[in-house]
């Protein structure tokens, strides 16, 4: 491998003094706003990844809507039908002959979940809080520093100046308030609204176009009165104590199942003025600062165990919060948010144009290109991870923490044929490790639920679970055969794991991950077909995820997906078996011989990666679907590549290409990642600016599907990064994609699969700086263009490469 002209130092210096100014840094780390928010996707979010807040930065009644990760409907349940299994030859018998409708119906009686919906995530309602006399405020912002993880609201009314700050702390579990009058003090209500008293100002008052809120009245005046004609029966609201606000509650029932949780919230006020309980509020004449702590919690103690003692928590936490002066409070979270967000920095382009408010820029995308928009976007999807997704949290949903109604789109739950995998991409290149263990820990959770889906429905051994699931780890088709009877959602949550586990090697890591995949294994070695072609062994029934092939119906065998996403199972399988030396040879060429009879990626008559084992693609319905489900193999595998598989990789950009570039929020990002993993940077960032308009980005910045999905944030900004850094194929490419938008720029912290971390500066599209740290004398295969070579990192784990000509 060349090495002429590379100039390579090994200085032991952790950042190798990248040409970025120490203002560039930390630059344009805030969404700041000249309004208060009118509609929930204009409020600015904060979360420790058991707790999520929205933050609107009203003056005249201002709004926290609450998330608890565990608040679910419903109660531990089983849904799996008892006719599955007896049903499934004559299933798979109709998919052989071609009777593809019959199929479906036949699945849709006897085969699917008993109850056909999984349960949804809701919402632990409102605090609110209405301030006397503030009028016609002047010099008004609110913004959210990601870097502090704090939303603020600042203005100025009757010469006072006023000051709130709102953050959820991790270390501490409870989100931390302070309302401060500067020369001045004020009055204020505390209540309560549950999400069944709710009548949201403007929930249809936003233009879908470009996002702008279509406001009523003055930019101040929003109020939202609860409607207690609507109060639920079992919710209960009363002082706990001369400064507390104690709220309980119970969850929803819902499609069958009843209600099993009970939650609570309590908010602990201190600081100065009188406070006193009236009701069911709690009011404060007089103050000129107050500190107010919230927790919340309820009675889950795993997905099988509703035990918890809610109300417990959340006053041991409270009272502890209590002890410690805001200052305290507010440094301790700072350590532990900046610890791990600071671990990366980006800049694109020319400085952030942050004269004009968040959703300005956004606003005058595509035709305004704005560079440090899409650093901000990266930063900001790594905020939200961060705070949806921590140990011992649930994992990120559909809407990461954040969701207003008991009914959120889709039950706001884990969709697992895309969304929930694609809220974890950014977690390797982002360096956001330990945001990945809630997924860890809930396939582990699935791996034992799905024991029983396996084997009632399948007669198999192993586990699986399908196309969602939920706080309760649900594992049977849901929704109808035409998007629940896809069996290969555990799989991919295993293949994800596995891309972890890549950037975060261990062997502690590696022998969790082995008992997941080899239940999983064993699933589909009891469960494979084969084809009545010859072709091989095929998953039936299945479908490609949510598209319709040339009958109009989905279910098939052996889509191109399901073998991409199982000869990554079974080699993920056989790498970890072999790394960890385990004696169990017959399993091993179960695996192995399993793994070599999947029929190989298929091209079609026009050209174009097969979506089905048929070549039907010119004949589905819906050529423009959002999914890509066969491109996989191109992203988020490795296994059709620029460098190996050129045939592939050609007909894998005529199926883009055939898919187009307009799709919802997520699909979108997903398309930025596969053409930066095809090379073509300019492609890559067309999509990417569209992304980051007003047609998928809302005001705050959340993905709009439409409506919000988060997964989209997720990907997009993983999208940014592969166009600038990307690892597969044993191989770091530097600048594998960047579009000339971006002639210069810097990424510091950005970490690529051996657990190598990233330091490089370019100008003029071309590597001026390059610093690596990682695992002493790892060696480190380079690539920039058609040259490689390969670095060895020195005994500190550091290298410095200064020259590239």
């Amino acid at each position: 491998m060349a090495t002429t002209g590379i100039g390579l130092a090994l200085p032991g210096l952790a950042s190798a003094q990248l040409a970025v100014a120490q203002r560039g840094e930390r630059q344009d780390l805030s969404l700041w706003y000249e309004q208060p928010a009118g509609v929930w996707v204009e409020a600015l979010p904060v979360g420790n990844g058991k707790l999520g807040g929205m933050v609107f930065g009203r003056v005249a009644q201002e709004r926290l809507q609450l998330n608890i990760d565990t608040l679910f409907g419903g109660s531990p349940y089983k849904a799996d039908s008892p006719d599955a299994l007896a049903a499934l030859p004559r299933i798979r018998a109709l998919i052989d002959e071609g009777r593809f409708a019959e199929a479906e119906t036949l699945a849709g009686k006897e085969f699917m979940a008993r109850p056909i919906a999984q349960m949804p995530y809701g919402t632990a309602g409102d605090l609110t809080f209405d301030f006397a006399g503030l009028e016609a405020p002047t010099q008004f912002r609110r913004w959210l520093d990601l870097d502090q993880a704090v939303a603020c609201t600042r203005f100025v009314s009757a010469g006072v100046r006023h000051r709130r700050e709102v953050f959820c702390s991790e270390p501490d579990q409870v989100f931390v308030m302070q309302f401060e009058a500067q020369g001045g003090t004020f009055d204020v209500d505390l209540g309560y609204r549950h999400p069944a008293m709710a009548e949201f100002y403007g929930a249809k008052a936003i233009d879908p176009k470009t996002s702008a809120v279509r406001m009523q009245g003055a930019a101040w005046d929003f109020r939202e009165p609860p409607q207690k004609d609507k109060r639920p029966a079992e919710l209960e609201i009363r002082p706990d104590g001369d400064q507390a606000l104690l709220i309980t509650g119970r969850n929803i029932a819902d499609a069958g199942i009843p209600s099993g949780l009970r939650y609570a919230l309590r908010v602990q006020l201190v600081g100065d003025g009188k406070i006193q309980a009236q009701g069911d509020k709690l009011q404060v004449r007089g103050s000129g600062k107050l500190t107010l702590l919230i927790a919340g919690a309820t009675s889950l103690v795993r997905y099988d165990d509703v035990s918890g003692d809610p109300v417990k928590q959340v006053r041991e936490r409270t009272t502890a919060a209590a002890d410690r002066t805001y200052a305290d409070l507010k440094q301790r979270h700072l350590r532990a948010h900046q610890a791990i967000f600071r671990r990366v920095s980006i800049q694109l382009g020319s400085p952030a144009d942050d004269a004009r408010p968040t959703n300005e820029r956004i606003y005058q995308l595509p035709d305004r290109p704005d560079p440090a928009l899409a650093a901000l976007y990266v930063q900001y999807a790594r905020y939200l991870l961060l705070a949806s997704s921590r140990p011992g949290s649930e994992p990120a949903n559909l809407q990461g923490r954040w969701n207003e109604g008991n009914y959120g789109p889709w039950g706001c739950k884990y969709t697992i044929n895309i969304n929930t995998e694609m809220n974890y991409w950014i977690a390797g290149p982002g360096n956001l490790g330990e945001c990945v263990e809630p997924l860890l820990r809930m396939v582990e959770e699935l791996s034992v639920a799905g024991q029983h889906t396996a084997r009632t429905s399948y007669g198999a051994r192993g586990w699986v679970a399908h196309q969602n699931t939920d706080v309760w780890r649900a594992t049977a088709p849901v929704d109808g055969p035409k998007w629940g009877l896809w069996p290969t959602g555990g799989a991919w949550l295993c293949n994800t794991l596995w891309d972890h586990y890549e950037y975060h090697p261990s062997t502690a890591l590696l022998k969790r991950l082995y008992a997941v995949l080899k239940g999983a294994s064993l699933f589909f070695l009891d469960t494979l077909v084969e084809d009545p072609k010859g072709r091989g062994l095929v998953t039936s029934p299945s479908i490609s995820p949510e598209n319709l092939h040339h009958t109009g119906a989905t279910l098939c065998a052996g889509a191109a997906m399901d073998r991409q996403i199982l000869r990554d199972l079974f080699g993920h399988t056989l790498q970890a078996h072999a790394e960890l030396k385990v004696d169990d040879p017959a399993f091993e060429q179960a695996v192995r011989r399993a793994r070599a009879r999947l029929p190989a990626d298929r091209i079609g008559a026009q050209g174009q990666l097969q979506e089905w084992l048929e070549d039907w693609d010119a004949m589905a319905p819906d050529q423009h679907n959002s999914h890509v489900s066969h491109l996989y193999a191109v992203y988020p595998s490795q296994q059709i590549n620029r460098r190996d598989t050129p045939e592939l990789v050609a007909a894998a950009k005529k199926a883009l290409n055939t898919r187009g570039d307009q799709a919802t929020g997520w699909a979108m990002a997903w398309r930025i990642v596969l053409w930066a993993r095809l090379g073509d940077a300019e492609r890559a960032y067309s999509i990417m600016n569209n992304l980051l308009g007003p047609a998928r980005t809302y005001p705050n910045m959340f993905d709009a599907h439409p409506p919000f999905q988060i997964d989209g944030n997720f990907g997009g900004a993983t999208g940014i990064l592969e166009m600038i850094v990307q690892s597969w194929g044993g191989e770091v490419e530097l600048l594998p994609a960047l579009p000339k938008a971006w002639p210069q720029g810097s990424v510091k912290g950005v970490r690529a699969r051996g657990g190598v971390e990233v330091d490089l500066a370019w100008a003029s599209g071309a590597p001026t700086r390059l610093a690596l740290k990682g695992p002493p004398h790892a060696p480190v295969t380079l690539r920039l263009g058609e040259r490689v070579w390969i670095v060895k990192l020195d005994a500190t784990g550091r290298a410095r490469l200064d020259r590239f000509a």
